[in-house]
């Protein structure tokens, strides 16, 4: 089995709202769908969801990089060349999103070929995962109302919340108010998305320290060193990096730092590959892990459960499958279920995907 094509094809989908947290704002699914081609007539798909805000990637850099040099790269190479493959696209320096979609293209299609499940192939834990769902910015009494409505609709429990705002009293107030209206049962962690400086952090940790998180991610910048470790040292709640550790040196860095207690992996950036080396980077050092989201639609939330739900450690936490539930539409003819607070992983061969190609048509963007 032989790549002869890779091809990119932008799309866009509305969300119902915007989405608003420190880094950022998105109102567009602007994604990219890779899907890798072969001689057997086999192909392997994925998802790119770039977000400039964190990475510098654009939906028409992740197509540019890949159709420019990616792809003359690996064509006629063997999907089971991973770390061939891998090799020529570390040549080109960042770009997690187009390298990452190319990675699970290729894990898709050797699953397809062999009949087996990428869970099954890389570890097959079980076949579900917990859901967590995030809470964008928004008053108070607006963050409650879609909390409740998602526990109601679809028996999530765990609730990412986005802070990071000034004042911080407001993200407090939030907190207090999603814990005194969901109970004591919901499990509540925020995000900062680096909008906060060291001291502002360990403000609004102590004023939550009552409210029972389960961790605090990404308060403040990764350039923030001291502060950084100056607030990991002091804190009573669990400090998990995410942009801070986008690839295995960071992870290494910050955890012996001192600087974090936990990991973030999202395949969105790390793809399968090395999510992996993450993961046992993590396992190795006894730090606990949670299955991130990039903003990702369908295919990518997908991807995020095969991984998530193939190992044990990354089975323990729920996680952040449900940014879908924010889009309009999507581009799987089986839409992901959500169901009792869990997201069961298709069985089929492969990634287990069957894309709608009139919804693709639709809300391809060339």
């Amino acid at each position: 089995m032989k790549i002869t094509k890779i091809e990119t094809t932008p799309f866009a989908i509305p969300y119902r709202k915007p989405l608003r947290f420190a880094s950022g704002e998105v109102e567009v699914a602007a994604h990219v769908l890779v899907r890798v081609h072969t001689d057997t007539g086999l192909i392997g798909t994925a998802e790119a969801p770039p977000r400039p805000f964190t990475y510098g990637e654009t939906q028409a850099s992740v197509k540019g990089v890949i159709d420019s040099i990616f792809a003359p790269q690996l064509l006629g190479m063997s999907p089971l060349a991973r770390e061939a493959v891998h090799a020529k696209l570390d040549r080109t320096v960042g770009n997690p999103a187009a390298k990452s979609a190319i990675d699970m293209a290729l894990w898709d299609l050797i699953g397809q070929s062999l009949g087996v499940s990428v869970t099954e192939l890389l570890g097959g834990y079980t076949d579900r995962m917990r859901v967590s769902h995030m809470v964008g910015f928004a008053q108070p009494g607006e963050m409650v109302e879609e909390a409740e409505r998602v526990r109601d609709r679809y028996g999530i429990t765990t609730f990412k919340v986005k802070v990071g705002r000034r004042p911080i009293q407001l993200d407090v107030d939030v907190c207090r108010a999603l814990r005194a209206a969901l109970g004591d049962d919901v499990e509540l962690y925020i995000d900062g998305n680096r909008g906060w400086t060291a001291s502002e952090s360990a403000a609004a940790l102590r004023a939550l320290e009552d409210v029972g998180l389960l961790f605090a991610e990404e308060l403040c910048p990764a350039d923030d060193v001291l502060g950084r470790r100056w607030l990991a040292a002091q804190s009573r709640i669990p400090l998990y990096a995410d942009e801070s550790a986008t690839k295995q040196g960071e992870v290494t860095r910050e955890l012996l730092a001192g600087a974090a207690h936990g990991v973030s992996i999202k395949t969105a950036r790390t793809g399968f590959t090395y999510s992996q080396r993450v993961l046992s980077q993590c396992s190795g050092l006894g730090v606990e892990v949670v299955i991130g989201n990039q903003i990702d639609g369908q295919i990518g939330s997908l991807c995020a459960a095969v991984f998530g739900s193939a190992f044990e450690l990354t089975s323990r936490r729920a996680g952040e499958l449900s940014n879908f539930l924010d889009m309009t539409d999507d581009l799987l003819a089986e839409p992901l279920r959500i169901e009792r607070g869990e997201l069961r992983v298709p069985q089929g061969p492969g990634l287990g995907l069957r894309l709608d190609e009139d919804k693709l048509a639709h809300y391809r963007q060339d």
